[in-house]
């Protein structure tokens, strides 16, 4: 990857910066790359992508391939899921924990084949990650950081499945939620997997970084197609009630705290297992709890939050919300104080913002799966 000078921050980009400037995109730092922000307007591609398909650049993220069984390479100790029981062809969210039960990173796992494994992780965990698990995997097993070499483009809204076909073929429409298959792109056979962050049907393809650029293009060419940057991309995921990792989510926080932990399996073993029971009644006094603003102001990281002008919490993300028109957050509260329905007052210097807390997702009517 290209590194390069940002207001004298070094940074990383993408094999796609000289298509991002093209298109005019708004370029900022993020997770220590150059990526883009947004190219029309945050609104107008967040809309885009809840009706039409947009296209977004995803090449920072990591990956990392391990050839081994899951439990003779100790793989299934370093991830909160169970993989022993994952279908080939199959994908799962869960996370890797330190041995205090906080949150190193939440990762999407992806089972090849019964010795081989990839795993998708954030961008500016990538190194960390790494270490991590060669720390901790067994010595017979093989780990290679393809991070370098693959580059990966996600395709989401809900006419994203007729504008794979016309590219991939009829077999992307009977991939099932959270499976994946091998695709023909541009020569090349790739990872297309049906998963995604906005709430929309959409797929995520990982290609090698030779050909992003190629395969960008090719997309673009549809008129049902357009570019959408960081900026709508965590419009979507919080319009949903995703946690995003280093706001919502990092190391001092347990899958309890973050209200995840139906991605924990306390059925087997697993690094931070017994901190989180010896932690449970703790982490139940804070939850991460979602919250709409009786306006359209919105609540921003760092606010605070208040119930009967008592201090009860803090947002950790918050922004307006294109598909509601209001302002939507999520922060962590005392658990007396976050039951749905509770009204709550978010402040910031002379910034009031009233707000009830609900349960998520604030965006109901998304195609994730398939339905509109």
């Amino acid at each position: 990857m290209l590194n390069l000078r940002f207001k004298d921050i070094e940074l990383k980009t993408t094999p796609l910066i000289n298509a991002h400037r093209a298109l005019g995109a708004q370029l900022a730092p993020f997770s220590g790359w150059l990526m883009p922000i947004q190219y029309k307007g945050i609104i107008a591609e967040h809309n885009w992508t809840r009706s039409s398909c947009s296209l977004f650049d995803i090449c920072h993220m990591g990956e990392f391939i391990i050839y081994g069984q899951a439990d003779k390479s100790n793989l299934e100790k370093i991830i909160t899921v169970n993989l022993t029981r994952m279908l080939s062809n199959s994908c799962r969210y869960g996370f890797m924990l330190n041995e205090n039960g906080g949150i190193i990173d939440d990762i999407l796992i992806y089972k090849i084949k019964e010795e081989q494994w990839m795993l998708v992780v954030n961008a500016a965990n990538i190194d960390a990650d790494e270490a991590h698990l060669r720390a901790r995997l067994s010595g017979d097993c093989k780990l290679e950081n393809a991070s370098g070499r693959l580059g990966k483009l996600d395709l989401q809204g809900p006419l994203s499945g007729d504008i794979l076909k016309e590219i991939v073929g009829e077999d992307i429409s009977r991939l099932g939620y959270y499976r994946f298959g091998y695709f023909s792109l541009l020569g090349e056979k790739n990872i297309i997997s049906r998963t995604g962050y906005t709430g929309e049907l959409g797929y995520e393809l990982y290609l090698s970084n030779e050909n992003v650029e190629e395969l960008w293009g090719v997309l673009l060419k549809d008129a049902r197609v357009r570019p959408a940057g960081l900026g709508a991309r965590d419009t979507l995921r919080l319009e949903m009630g995703l946690p995003l990792y280093g706001q919502d989510i990092n190391r001092d926080t347990t899958p309890e705290q973050a209200g995840l932990k139906r991605f924990v399996d306390f059925n087997k073993d697993f690094i931070g297992k017994d901190a989180l029971i010896k932690k449970r009644k703790e982490d139940a006094k804070r939850k991460l709890s979602y919250f709409i603003a009786d306006s359209c102001r919105a609540p921003r990281q760092g606010y605070k939050i208040y119930s009967a002008g008592k201090e009860v919490g803090v947002v950790t993300s918050g922004s307006f919300s294109p598909s509601l028109s209001r302002g939507i957050g999520m922060g962590y509260i005392e658990s007396a104080y976050n039951n749905s329905g509770t009204q709550i007052t978010i402040k910031q210097g002379s910034v009031e913002i009233e707000a009830t807390i609900v349960d998520k997702p604030f965006y109901k009517q998304g195609s994730v799966r398939g339905e509109k």
